[in-house]
């Protein structure tokens, strides 16, 4: 009979499952700290000079500029098509960072064996 064979697994995390929950745990925290990391960073969007959108690498809004300007001429509709523009190329912006954080990290689950 092979050494080891019918030894129960991960006894005292020598196995190779004991190895494998150290490892998801660290990637656990190295993505809670990305997640933490894109909270904090923003990513601007503007459109025309006239609209800019901030938004975190969480897709959270943080502002949203109108030049003063724009508001003597625009109508309504213009100004909406505008600010819908703006908000989902920030949208956009967001994602990309969050995918430039996140890949190596989600890549990273294919090691393991999901």
């Amino acid at each position: 009979m092979a050494k080891g064979f019918n030894r129960p697994m991960g006894g005292g995390g020598m196995g190779a499952g004991g190895g494998m929950m150290s490892q998801l745990k660290k990637m656990q925290e190295q993505m809670a700290a990305a997640q933490e990391q894109l909270a904090e960073e923003t990513v601007i969007a503007s459109v025309g000079g006239v609209i800019k959108i901030t938004m975190t690498g969480d897709q959270q809004c943080k502002a949203v500029t109108i030049d003063p300007a724009l508001l003597k001429d625009a109508d309504a509709e213009m100004l909406q098509d505008l600010v819908l523009s703006a908000i989902n190329a920030a949208l956009d912006q967001s994602r990309e960072l969050a995918a430039q954080k996140m890949g190596p990290l989600s890549g990273g689950l294919s090691g393991l064996g999901f």
